[in-house]
């Protein structure tokens, strides 16, 4: 396989996982920290870095909003669970 098929499906399958917490709204981030120590955050957070390090800025509320489906504050509102 070659370096740009990896990439493309790598790509593809992040949107994948993306997509499944969009749907996912009952699975909360503590619940992917406590199990797969990483959350919806994270996943953001990795994105905004990758795309820094590409010379591309993108804020940190817009990088939620690709991995949420939606504002954060709008997400949080919806489907958080009150501790």
């Amino acid at each position: 396989m070659d370096n740009e098929i990896k990439k493309e499906l790598q790509s593809a399958t992040f949107e994948k996982l993306i997509q499944h917490l969009q749907e996912r709204k009952d699975v909360h981030n503590i619940d992917l920290m406590n199990l797969a120590g990483f959350c919806r955050n994270c996943l953001s957070r990795w994105y905004r870095e990758e795309a820094q390090k590409k010379g591309i800025t993108i804020s940190d509320a817009d990088a939620r909003k690709h991995v949420y489906g939606m504002p954060y504050n709008e997400w949080k509102q919806k489907y958080q669970k009150k501790l």
